[in-house]
C-alpha cells in the first residue's frame, strides 16, 4: 500500500513540476541586459511591500472584529469581500479605472491632491490592495477562529483589558495562520497582472514587463526575469509552509 501511494505521490510531483522544465528549453541566449529586470525588481517590491503594509494594518484588526460580528451582519460582509475576491481580474480593472477615474468627483479630487488614479504608483498600489485584501481578511479571520475563545475569556477574568488580550493572548496564538494570511497576500498582490494591466501599465512591475518583453523581443528576454520573479514570490509562501508543519509537530 505504501508503495502505491508513494508511487502516486512521484507521478502527481512530476506532472506538478514538469512546467519548470520551460525554464531550460531552447530559446537562444538569454538576454539578461534587455530584459529590465533592475527597474521592474524595484517597481514590484516596493510598491507591493507598501500595499501589504497596508493590507495588513486595516485587515488585522478587522478579522479580529470580524470573528466575533453578529449575523447577519458577518455574513453580509463575508459576501461583499467574497464578491472581490471571486471577481475576475481583468475586470476588477476595469471596474476600477472607471470608478476612481479623472471625471469621476473622486478621481478628480485624487488627481487636484497631486494623485493620479492611473499610471502611477498611487493606481499600482491601490490596485494590488484591491486585489489581495480579500485573500488576506478571510485568511486572518480563519487564523483568529483557531483561536480557544476560553483562553481569551479568562485573560479577560484576570483583569487584562481587550487590547492587552489581543496582543499576549490572541495575537501569539494566531501568529501562525496570519503568517499564511500575509504570505497569499503577498503572492497575489505581486503576481496581479490583468488588473494592473489596465489601471497602471505603468510603470511596469514584474507581470507587465514579463509580458513586455514577450512582446517585444521574446523568450529570451522573458526568461531572466521569470526566474528572477519565481525566487522573488515564492520563497516567502514555501518557507512558512515547513516552518508552520514544524510547530504543529514540534
Amino acid at each position: 500500500m505504501r508503495g502505491r501511494t508513494g508511487l502516486a505521490f512521484a507521478i502527481a510531483a512530476v506532472i506538478l513540476l514538469y512546467p519548470l522544465w520551460g525554464l531550460v528549453a531552447p530559446v537562444g541566449p538569454w538576454q539578461w541586459h534587455d530584459s529590465h529586470i533592475g527597474s521592474a525588481l524595484a517597481t514590484s517590491f516596493s510598491l507591493t511591500g507598501l500595499a501589504l503594509v497596508l493590507v495588513v494594518l486595516a485587515g488585522t484588526p478587522l478579522a479580529w472584529s470580524l470573528r466575533t460580528a453578529p449575523e447577519p451582519l458577518r455574513s453580509a460582509f463575508e459576501a461583499v469581500v467574497l464578491l472581490s475576491v471571486l471577481m475576475p481580474p481583468l475586470a476588477l480593472g476595469l471596474l476600477l479605472i472607471l470608478a476612481f477615474g479623472p471625471d469621476t468627483p473622486l478621481g478628480g479630487a485624487l488627481l487636484r491632491l497631486g494623485l493620479p488614479t492611473s499610471n502611477s504608483p498611487t493606481a499600482f498600489v491601490a490596485t494590488q490592495i484591491y486585489a489581495s485584501f480579500g485573500y488576506y481578511l478571510l485568511a486572518a479571520t480563519a487564523a483568529f477562529e483557531g483561536v480557544p475563545p476560553e483562553l481569551e475569556q479568562s485573560g479577560a477574568l484576570l483583569g487584562l483589558t481587550t487590547f492587552a488580550v489581543f496582543r499576549r493572548i490572541t495575537l501569539p496564538l494566531a501568529r501562525l495562520g496570519l503568517a499564511a494570511a500575509t504570505s497569499i497576500a503577498w503572492v497575489r498582490a505581486l503576481g496581479e497582472f490583468g488588473a494592473i494591466m489596465v489601471t497602471s501599465y505603468y510603470p511596469h512591475g514584474m507581470p507587465v514587463q514579463l509580458w513586455v518583453n514577450l512582446q517585444d523581443q521574446g523568450l529570451p528576454a522573458v526568461l531572466p526575469l521569470l526566474v528572477v520573479f519565481l525566487l522573488s514570490a515564492l520563497p516567502l509562501p514555501w518557507a512558512f509552509h515547513f516552518f508552520s508543519r514544524k510547530r504543529r509537530r514540534a
